[in-house]
């Protein structure tokens, strides 16, 4: 049976959170013996569709590993898909004010708390003795909004204080991009830094999560350090072509 990740949250520590952009039941399957804490699934800028997300939820099954899953965009008709699959949590990207994370909060709670529609076809095996899934997924679906531009940044505070929302994930390419900065990973530019710090504290006065994602391990780990209480490593993608790459050159070199 699969945890929720608020259950794995609850066991103490950050969540090293892998990251599948590839629509392969195989490779969500390796990635899921790696040990991550948790798996999303990259509906916005990830070759997946929600057939592909559902296989790649499939293929991590067997691991336990709490699923999430990135949607495109804040639309009701996906984040229910993607939940009624047996996501644990939401990531929606470009939540600029209140107004939009209390849609999103409705989009993935059952009433009384959100407007979620009941259907939960995979997802229902996900309930307990005496608890059906409906009566528990309120209180275990974590939903995040992404904080990726400058806007969002400013309305922060607003964003953190919409009741359901149980943290948000930073987007630092958009975030840059937003500020006029160049769109890179694992930024040293002290503009960058100091909105991470900002999130971070802004989180932890309210007792939910900050994520981020991050380029590389190192990174992740001053991520950690600062804070943040969850951390992407690249994607199944980039550490298969990081890989790869390694392979190449060090054959050549030899």
């Amino acid at each position: 049976m699969q945890g929720s990740l608020r259950q794995h949250m609850a066991a103490g520590g950050p969540i090293i959170n892998g990251w599948l952009s590839m629509p392969s039941a195989y490779g969500a399957e390796l990635m899921a013996r790696a040990g991550w804490d948790s798996l999303t699934v990259d509906l916005q800028h990830g070759v997946q569709d929600y057939s592909s997300m559902v296989q790649c939820f499939l293929g991590a099954s067997a691991s336990g590993t709490p699923m999430l899953a990135r949607v495109p965009s804040l639309e009701p008709g996906i984040v229910g898909k993607v939940l009624d699959a047996g996501a644990w949590g939401v990531i929606c990207p470009m939540v600029n004010d209140a107004r939009s994370a209390a849609a999103l909060v409705e989009a993935c709670l059952y009433p009384p708390l959100g407007q979620r529609s009941n259907g939960p076809n995979r997802a229902a095996a996900f309930g307990r003795p005496g608890k059906p899934y409906q009566s528990i997924v309120n209180d275990e679906v974590l939903v995040l909004p992404m904080i990726e531009t400058a806007t969002a940044m400013a309305a922060l505070d607003d964003i953190l204080d919409v009741p359901g929302v149980g943290g948000v994930y930073v987007g630092p390419t958009d975030l840059a991009f937003s500020m006029g900065l160049p769109p890179v990973f694992d930024s040293e530019d002290p503009r960058i830094l100091d909105a991470f710090a900002r999130v971070v504290e802004a989180t932890q006065a309210r007792g939910i999560v900050a994520g981020v994602h991050c380029g590389s391990p190192d990174f992740a780990a001053r991520m950690i350090a600062m804070g943040f209480g969850l951390v992407t490593v690249g994607s199944d993608a980039s550490l298969l072509a990081g890989a790869a790459r390694d392979a190449v050159a060090r054959v050549r070199a030899a």
